[in-house]
């Protein structure tokens, strides 16, 4: 499952967005990666998300293989966009 999402400012609503958005990925089974502009990282990698460089505008591709991928590219796709915790 994939979804293509812009990034909104995650960093004005959270104290550490990029810890909290490991946090949530690795809260899923599933294999979540996060790719943009030729880079593709793992999402429950912190230093993965650290390099990747996520900022405001950017447009990114969400996606999941496993047995809860819908409810993972759901997640964290609302988390990117709305900067909003997700219920699981």
């Amino acid at each position: 499952m994939t979804q293509t999402v812009e990034v909104a400012d995650i960093e004005k609503t959270h104290k550490n967005a990029i810890a909290e958005l490991v946090q949530t990925a690795c809260k899923f089974e599933s294999h979540i990666e996060i790719e943009s502009e030729g880079k593709n990282i793992n999402a429950k990698s912190l230093m993965g998300i650290m390099a990747f460089g996520l900022k405001k505008g950017m447009e990114v591709s969400i996606s999941a293989k496993g047995t809860d991928e819908k409810a993972a590219v759901d997640c964290i796709s609302q988390f990117l966009t709305s900067n909003a915790e997700c219920a699981m």
